[in-house]
Parts: C-alpha cells; sequence; structure tokens
C-alpha cells in the first residue's frame, strides 16, 4: 500500500469526546427507559450519554462476528452476552456505540432488541455512510460524519506496567 492510499486516521482525546457527546446528546428527542450499550467500544460513550441524559437503567451486548474470509453479509453472528428479553420487551431503548463503520454490530443489536417488543433508536460518536453495509439505514443519531480510522482515548495501546504493590518499598 502507498502512503497516498493509507487510510486516514483521526486522533482523539478526552476533550474531543466530551465535544462528540455535547454535539450528540442535544440531538436526543424524548426519554428513553433504558440505555444499551455494545461492548467494548460502546461502554465509555454509552456510559457518559446515560449520564447525560439521566439514564439510569443500562444494560450491555457483546456480539462477534467471524474473522476472516467469511463473507461479511452472510456471516451469522454470536452473541457472546445479552440482556433477557423481558429487561428489553416493550421499552424505548438507546442502543449506543462508539462508531458505525459497516454497521453489522448495532444493526445486529438493533434487530434483537426490535424482536424482543421494544422501541429502539440507536446513536454513535462516528458515523462512515460509505463504509456502511446497510445503504438504507444509518444511526438515529451521530456526532460526527467521517471516512477515517478513528482511534479513541480508551483505545490508545496499553502496555501492562509494573505496579507498585509489587515492588515493596524499602524504609
Amino acid at each position: 500500500m502507498r502512503r497516498d492510499d493509507a487510510p486516514r486516521q483521526l486522533i482523539l482525546g478526552w476533550n474531543d469526546v466530551d465535544a462528540l457527546i455535547d454535539q450528540l446528546v442535544v440531538q436526543v428527542t424524548g426519554t428513553f427507559d433504558s440505555l444499551l450499550m455494545i461492548t467494548r467500544g460502546g461502554i465509555i460513550p454509552g456510559g457518559m450519554i446515560a449520564e447525560a441524559l439521566d439514564i439510569r437503567h443500562i444494560l450491555t451486548a457483546a456480539v462477534e462476528f467471524p474473522a476472516g474470509g467469511a463473507p461479511r453479509l452472510l456471516a451469522w453472528p454470536t452473541f457472546l452476552q445479552f440482556p433477557d428479553e423481558e429487561l428489553t420487551r416493550g421499552r424505548r431503548i438507546l442502543v449506543v456505540d462508539d462508531v458505525w463503520t459497516h454497521g453489522r454490530h448495532i444493526m445486529t443489536v438493533r434487530g434483537r432488541v426490535e424482536a424482543s417488543g421494544a422501541v429502539v433508536e440507536t446513536a454513535v460518536l462516528h458515523y462512515k455512510p460509505h463504509a456502511s453495509l446497510f445503504p438504507n439505514s444509518k444511526p438515529t443519531y451521530y456526532a460526527a460524519v467521517t471516512d477515517a480510522f478513528v482511534v479513541y482515548p480508551w483505545e490508545v495501546e496499553r502496555r501492562p506496567r509494573p505496579s507498585r504493590m509489587s515492588d515493596p518499598i524499602q524504609i
């Protein structure tokens, strides 16, 4: 890959995320019974949105698609974690993830929650319409549109560091 062909990176700090949350929450209409965060990317923005909108009933979902050469549209997801149907049935739910790239995770979660009888709206910090596998769908709420590879502050490479607890202090 030539340097000119490399995807553009958008590296964000915490102030950038705060501004995106502010941009997103002013779009939201009505109240929600619950907020469902898609792990792992949706955990931090989901918590920030829940706090801003005073949503106290928080749920999580973890979905995995096969890696490798499986056709993108024909791959069946594995639900590693999902709320019981009784927690979503008949409720208004806001499903949150950090980014809608292909849309597979959030649309899969949305579909399963809607199947329980919930009214579902979706929210992401970044929407990538040109990469989406769902040309007739988009997030209900999004803070920004981009084609860049987004690096959020919670995705910064973390290396195990020696704990001060493991190294006794000599007195």
